[in-house]
């Protein structure tokens, strides 16, 4: 019985020990497979990020390109701006500079070339490069060479960076080379390139920090890394190393192959990478608990005297004392001080207060705030017994950098002494995130521009200037948009675009003063505030602008584009205004530069004209909102044979409707006009081509039997270069035969580019579509045109078809075209006929066709009516 206690708390003791051992087994698999699970995937990221910032350097490479190529006058200042508009540091990670080398005789011997750097960004720390040459590195001159003739950005092998000479832990690096060619397009072939080159651009980045920077975080905390280059002879290829590789330690191998280099990368993890802290705590736990078990287990089954001094100890051991209290404070990531009454000493500083502050203990606590006076203040607060809380105050110590905190301080009594005790938290990076934040929510991210949130916000400020006392100098709104700019994007891309406005940004810039403020308002919008000028300045300040943008040549890629601008000026000279009303009365005035033929100022001024355009901009701006909500309607009218034995086949013309916001359905009458003015009308024919041709069996009844479907064409689709190919691609989509599609064109539209006309016409005629001639005879050299115009049909105007039967010299005009158009094997189509004796009259002239409200009320499409066989209105 006496070893009873003894057997039981062993055996306790064991089972307790085993049950450990067997969680610690099953804990260090699991740490194991997870291990493998993120070194593959921070080898995947360590690959990814260098092969970023690599792609970086290359971009910055092509984008200075495309300014030599705009321009061949060049200079160091103008250098650098362009540089510092790119904003080179975020995009290549290590980045040192960026140079150009001309290309030149070498004047030590005149059978050789030489590069010598003659541009370098930024200058300072790099003047050394300032007429170095580049054939003195034959790595770099090979990188340049292979640039050269295949136009693509090339590596270096890694060397010493001459201007780190002497400081061999940070010398080494890299350069990527682009060619330089002469203005104009971009050569195609490698003769061509050789002849045109004037030198080399350089990107240079240090392999160091580029490394370091790109794997920072848990790359470099969980994982070891060693680069070396396959390409560099043996002995030079090595990288970068973190530390030397272990053979006998599993390691993930990726490769980066970028500017005709091949890095190897190998990564192994570092000791630490498995938790053995939690191991630790398993087995230590484990066993403490088992002891304490089997201690629970003897103490339960001795005397209860032991069981009291063991709660006796235990109680001493693990009663809160002040070192506990201090070990706390230790351990808070907060940053607290602890002073005498006063806050002329400080008594106590935690682990986060001395990484912050420095040694400060003994230091009295106002010395430490960059305001005195807010602290003092903080102090009588606390003193009084208010506190002091969640207060915002910099700090600027003497060890360190000044940061701002959120504190707050308050008295507390400390064996028996009144003490002020004070925790705060940095809260430097939550400001510059808000900072950050703010710029981004004013500022244009490509331009660097006001956006249209704040240039409102400016000009609502200087309104509300009008509503004061004291006198406000007038002001004048610039609104003004490019000239053909979506040509730019259509044919060379968006990132040729964004190029030149960034380009057209910066000559803007130039012209403007400290108070007149640029701000981009979106795609190739802009507006400018320009204060305390009068009519005649504001006026030569928008003719500065417009030479400005007009004089400003761009080159990209094969390409070379000049752009214009239209610009709207508004004077503001008193109160009565809103800012609704002013951006109204510019942009009214914007286009009608642009009626005036575009490349021009024209300032605002209220009459009968104006009034009209800003009626017509409200209906431009209701028939946008149509096309982005969904509100545009289709109607078809049929077309009637008038020759009884032509057969039952279906003809429909397609007719556009809008439904506004109450419901109500707007004919096309109200909003055409200002669709035209307003340049939206290629938008609204692409959108009814789109929409027709993809139900196109949805459109009649009679499903896919419909012989024919008429489409109007708008004067500024046809000016649109890429009609045909939207037209051809779409109904190869929807697999609508071509030969059942007839596109209507007015002649007073055909006339204003008849060439352009033709070459659209010709294309879609090739494809097997039909085309008509509509409104025929309102112009004044109707007939000409058809001997120049490949069309199908002519369809009357509907002013002669309703006159017919009390205008003899209607039938006439009638009577011809009919003749003419069979004489040329066109079809004809009279149109407008709502009377039964004008239909006699068309059979017998022997027209072909009538259209009318006599023969076919217009009906919804099938696919838009609200139920099955119920016509919507």
């Amino acid at each position: 019985m006496r070893s009873t206690p003894a057997f039981w708390s062993l055996a306790l003791l064991l089972l307790g020990l085993l049950s450990t051992a067997a969680m610690a087994h099953l804990d260090w698999r699991q740490q194991q497979q997870r291990a493998e699970s993120l070194q593959h995937s921070l080898a995947n990221a360590a690959q990814s990020r260098m092969q970023d910032s690599l792609k970086g350097g290359a971009m910055v490479l092509r984008s200075m390109q495309t300014v030599f190529l705009s321009s061949a006058k060049m200079d160091q200042h103008e250098f650098a701006q362009y540089q510092q508009n790119l904003r080179p540091q975020e995009l290549a990670r290590g980045y040192v500079l960026t140079g150009y080398a001309r290309r030149q005789p070498d004047p030590a011997h005149p059978a050789q070339v030489a590069y010598r750097y003659q541009f370098v960004a930024p200058l300072e720390g790099n003047q050394v490069l300032l007429g170095f040459d580049i054939t003195r590195q034959p790595e770099n001159l090979r990188a340049l060479q292979v640039a050269r003739d295949r136009d693509l950005p090339t590596a270096s092998a890694p060397f010493p960076l001459l201007q780190f000479k002497g400081q061999p832990a940070s010398a080494l690096g890299i350069t990527l080379r682009l060619p330089v060619y002469s203005p104009g397009a971009m050569p195609v072939t490698v003769t061509e390139r050789r002849a045109r080159e004037l030198g080399a651009l350089a990107v240079s980045m240090r392999l160091g920090p580029m490394i370091t920077q790109a794997l920072q975080g848990r790359v470099l905390d969980y994982m070891h890394v060693h680069i070396r280059d396959l390409d560099a002879p043996a002995g030079q290829d090595l990288v970068f190393a973190s530390a030397p590789p272990v053979a006998d330690i599993p390691q993930q191998v990726r490769h980066l192959d970028f500017g005709g280099r091949r890095w190897e990368m190998r990564l192994w993890p570092r000791t630490g990478i498995v938790e053995w802290g939690q191991l630790r705590a398993i087995l230590g736990g484990g066993t403490t608990i088992s002891i304490l078990l089997a201690l629970l287990l003897w103490s339960q089954m001795t005397t209860r005297r032991r069981a009291v001094d063991l709660g006796r100890r235990m109680s001493v051991r693990f009663g809160e004392s002040e070192a506990r209290f201090r070990t706390l404070n230790e351990l808070l990531p907060a940053l607290v001080l602890l002073t005498n009454g006063d806050g002329s000493r400080i008594t106590y500083a935690n682990q986060t207060a001395r990484q912050l502050l420095g040694t400060v203990v003994g230091a009295p606590l106002c010395s430490l705030f960059a305001d005195s006076l807010a602290c003092e203040r903080a102090m009588a607060m606390a003193a009084s017994g208010s506190g002091w809380r969640s207060q915002e105050a910099m700090l600027a110590p003497a060890a360190g950098a000044a940061f701002w905190i959120n504190a707050s301080l308050a008295q507390v009594e400390v064996e028996g002494l009144p003490h002020l005790l004070m925790v705060a938290t940095d809260t430097s990076a939550q400001r510059a995130m808000t900072e950050r934040l703010h710029y981004q929510a004013t500022h244009d991210e490509l331009t660097g521009l006001r956006n249209r949130r704040e240039f409102e916000r400016l000009l609502r400020e200087a309104l509300a200037g009008y509503g004061c006392t004291a006198p406000v100098a007038p002001f004048a709104l610039l609104y003004f948009d490019l000239d053909q700019f979506k040509l730019i994007n259509d044919l060379s891309g968006h990132a040729a675009g964004d190029q030149l406005l960034v380009q057209l940004v910066r000559a803007m810039r130039a012209e403007l003063g400290h108070t007149e403020f640029l701000a981009r308002l979106g795609g190739d919008e802009f507006g400018v505030l320009a204060f305390g000028v009068d009519l005649a300045r504001a006026e030569a300040l928008a003719e500065r602008i417009r030479r400005c943008i007009e004089g400003h040549i761009f080159h990209w890629q094969e390409r070379t584009y000049t752009v214009s601008a239209s610009i709207g000026l508004v004077m503001v000279e008193g109160e009565g205004s809103t800012l609704k009303d002013l951006l109204a009365w510019a942009d009214s005035a914007c286009y009608q530069a642009k009626e005036n033929g575009r490349n021009r100022v024209c300032t605002y001024r209220e009459d009968a004209a104006s009034t009209q355009r800003i009626g017509e901009m409200e209906w431009a701006n209701r028939l946008r909102g149509a096309l982005e909500h969904g509100q545009l309607l289709l109607d078809y009218q049929q077309l009637v044979a008038l020759d009884p034995t032509a057969g039952d086949a279906v003809h429909v013309e397609l007719l556009l409707r809008m439904r506004d916001h109450t419901g109500r359905v707007v004919m096309p009458g109200a909003f055409l006009s200002a669709g035209e003015r307003y340049g939206l009308m290629p938008a609204v024919d692409r959108w009814v081509i789109h929409t027709a041709l993809a139900n196109f069996q949805q459109i009649h009844p009679c499903g896919a039997q419909l012989h024919s479907c008429s489409i109007n064409l708008s004067g500024a689709s046809l000016e649109d270069d890429g009609l045909a190919d939207f037209i051809l691609d779409t109904i190869s989509t929807f697999g609508v035969p071509a030969q059942r599609l007839c596109f209507e064109i007015t002649e007073t539209v055909a006339v204003r580019d008849l060439q352009r006309v033709a070459r659209v016409i010709e294309r879609l005629r090739a494809a097997g579509c039909r085309i008509a001639l509509d409104d025929f005879g309102a112009g004044m050299s109707s007939f000409g045109y058809l001997k120049n115009l490949p069309v199908d049909a002519i369809k009357i105007d509907g002013s002669f078809v309703r006159d017919l039967e009390r205008e003899p010299v209607s039938r006439i005009i009638i009577d011809a075209v009919t003749r003419i158009g069979h004489e040329r094997r066109l079809q004809v189509v009279a149109e407008w006929v709502d009377e039964q004796g004008v239909l006699e009259v068309l059979r017998e002239l022997g027209v072909d066709y009538a259209q009318g409200f006599l023969l076919h009320r217009p009906e919804r499409v099938l696919f838009q009516r609200e139920k099955a066989g119920v016509r919507v209105d």
